[in-house]
């Protein structure tokens, strides 16, 4: 017989006739419990003389230690004989170690419980979980609940716990048990609010035992005291389940079907089984997870960003550069709007891909290698820092060199958005959406097929080709439907708005107008960008969103001479300081708005670089700001044939080559 330990309460110890032992006093306790935590491994003596007693240790620290640790070792040995060594409680180099058995501990015991139950079978799996949940007395390590060095263990249990109690439950909704389960999960919310999956657990037994109302009043409670309570947005399977439930989605029905859902959900319960929580194989899956959520657009794309980061900096944890790399690398979600969602977070992005790619091996890496220099480049979009060209060339270099067309598709995309070093280029991302739909199409890639015609459709826009346009259009629109791609369709919408306000139609496949649509054709088109409007909100793209209505109205009227709306409302979000002289000047503040031209900084070289050039060419001549006007003059000529703010596929602030005319009138003068 031997010496059992329990932690899953107040620390306690058994001897081998299952009578309790006495461990002495509370230090004689912590300090068990220091050496349980350590799994077997040293704790110095120095180490549990701060963990004792903190900043404040007696002189004789050292001393006491040793006589707690002789007071144990009679406790959990009673029969050693005198000077012999001890079997339980050993003496090594500086300190300490509990040479337990394997399943001496009940925490050890639980750990490998519930990692075995995701392995077995519903009806085994949910007696061991049963039999693990049996051991907890109480929180774990109970009377250290203030002791800083036991908080990182208790907060591991604890969270062990409630997944453990969480895979009961939906193993019991494997069984068909729905009813038996909904009490305890009752129970389970009421204590941790937090966890959004126990909330979907309750509405889902509770739907499955025939009670739809409750289920959606759970789902309701949830989200209120998810977004009042704790300032948290419900995830999108909570979301989710509300519509499922609403439309009796045959996957909610614990009868065996074929359908797709139940596919899916069995093959994730599958999963969870067979890898274990803390696998490395866990991480890189997830990634690939984010990488199609993100391409759901909306909720899903948020939680993709957000949980995104959170992978990369799990692996960054792990202090593996291989596996860092291909979990940042593995997120190749195709972007075609050059202004991040999420400035912050594509900084974290960077600096991570940074760091990974100086601690990779300097030789056999070059795939990762790659997509780490494609990530730097596409998170670091819209600025005037040289590190994003250098990057998206190197990425392309490479890619091209080992004749991998994913790669390359993925380090295009990245080339694409560090295309705008001046005005004037929508021919050279007409050839770089040339070439990933040709790659895509020989290669089957089907979002990157996409993606080119929509940089097709902005650059055949810049350069007035709208027939050319409205092919790429349709090509892309028949893709996102039969590829589920709902973000396509904010883009195609706008692009029929800006057709509109350029040619004054939003069929015809000629070529621009030559004259102003007039008032009436203007008035079409901002209707035309309201209702595209009413797509943003919920896209999942705040970088696309902020500002661009308000943007996209003040081109309107520059483009048909007519000057911004006095009042207007400011609402132009991160493209203010280029429209607030014109809106300045609309309000008769010429003072002001000149003031406002003299701060306004080179526009970000971005899809509207031209578009916010040629706003501040109108200011300058209407303020006779002579230095202004020959900068605009200036980066503006390079584009002279093209269209401004078209290359956006978004709006259009008319033919570059009119506001040019209008500097150079105005610089003669």
């Amino acid at each position: 017989m031997r010496v059992v330990f329990g932690v899953l309460g107040s620390v306690m110890a058994w001897g081998p006739g299952g009578d309790a032992i006495d461990l002495k006093g509370p230090r004689h306790r912590a300090v068990l419990a220091r050496l349980i935590m350590a799994r077997g491994r040293v704790v110095s003596v120095t180490r549990l003389v701060d963990d004792l007693w903190a900043d404040d240790p007696p002189s004789d620290a050292v001393g006491a230690v040793r006589t707690f640790v002789a007071a144990l070792r009679r406790g959990l040995e009673p029969d050693r004989p005198p000077r012999a060594p001890a079997r339980l409680l050993v003496t090594e180099g500086p300190g300490y170690a509990l040479r337990a058995e394997p399943d001496a501990v009940d925490a050890w015991r639980f750990e490998r419980a519930v990692t075995a139950a995701a392995t077995l079978p519903p009806e085994e799996a949910l007696a061991r979980l049963d039999e693990a949940l049996g051991w907890w007395r109480g929180p774990a390590y109970a009377e250290f609940a203030d002791e800083p060095w036991a908080r990182a263990e208790r907060s591991r249990l604890a969270e062990l716990r409630l997944h453990a109690l969480e895979r009961r439950a939906e193993v019991r909704l494997e069984l068909g048990r729905a009813a038996e389960t909904v009490p305890d999960l009752d129970a389970h919310v009421a204590e941790h609010p937090w966890r959004e999956h126990a909330w979907r657990l309750l509405a889902l037994a509770l739907y499955r035992t025939g009670r739809q109302g409750d289920a959606l009043t759970v789902l309701r409670r949830a989200r209120t005291l998810l977004v009042e309570e704790l300032g948290l947005d419900p995830g999108p399977a909570l979301r989710g389940l509300e519509a499922d439930i609403l439309g009796h989605a045959a996957h909610l029905d614990p009868a065996p079907g074929g359908t797709a859902g139940r596919v899916w959900a069995e093959t994730a319960a599958a999963y969870d089984r067979a890898v274990p929580s803390g696998a490395r194989a866990r991480l890189e899956s997830t990634v690939g997870l984010l990488r199609d959520l993100a391409m759901t657009g909306g909720g899903g794309l948020a939680e993709a960003r957000r949980h995104r980061v959170a992978a990369i900096e799990a692996a960054e944890e792990l202090g593996d550069a291989e596996l860092t790399a291909r979990v940042i690398g593995a997120y190749d979600v195709p972007a075609v709007w050059t202004r991040v969602d999420d400035p912050e977070q594509a900084a974290r992005v960077v600096a991570a891909a940074e760091r990974t790619l100086a601690a990779l091996p300097q030789t056999g890496q070059d795939a990762a290698r790659a997509r780490l220099l494609a990530t730097i480049a596409l998170e670091s979009r819209g600025t005037h820092e040289d590190r994003g060209p250098r990057a998206a060339r190197q990425a392309e270099e490479i890619a091209r060199r080992l004749d991998d067309p994913t790669l390359l598709a993925f380090a295009l995309n990245a080339v694409f958005m560090q295309s705008f070093e001046r005005a004037g280029l929508a021919p050279r991302r007409d050839a770089i959406g040339a070439e990933l739909v040709t790659l895509s199409v020989r290669h089957g890639l089907p979002a990157f097929e996409i993606l080119g015609h929509l940089i097709r459709l902005q650059a055949r826009s810049a350069l007035a080709d709208f027939a050319g346009a409205d092919e790429h259009a349709a090509a892309a629109d028949r893709l996102a439907e039969r590829h589920e791609r709902p973000l396509v369709d904010v883009f195609t919408r706008w692009y029929a708005a800006l057709r509109l306000a350029e040619t004054g139609s939003a069929a015809d496949a000629g070529t621009v107008s030559a004259t102003d649509a007039g008032t009436e054709s203007a008035a079409e088109a901002e209707a035309a960008y309201r209702d595209a409007a009413t797509l943003l909100p919920g896209s999942g793209m705040p970088g696309l969103e902020q500002g661009l209505l308000p943007l996209a109205l003040l081109c309107l009227r520059v483009r048909h001479g007519m000057p911004p709306r006095p009042g207007d409302p400011a609402g132009f979000g991160p493209y203010e300081p280029w429209t607030r002289p014109l809106v300045l000047l609309a309000e008769g503040h010429r003072d002001a708005a000149a003031a406002a031209l003299r701060e306004a900084p080179d526009p970000p070289r971005d899809l509207l670089l031209e578009a916010l050039w040629c706003l501040i060419a109108r200011a300058a001549v209407a303020l006779d700001d002579r230095p202004a006007m020959e900068r605009a003059y200036a980066a503006l000529r390079p584009a002279a044939t093209e269209l401004a703010g078209a290359g956006s596929g978004l709006l259009t602030v008319g033919p570059i080559a009119r506001h040019l005319d209008g500097l150079a009138r105005a610089l003669r003068r």
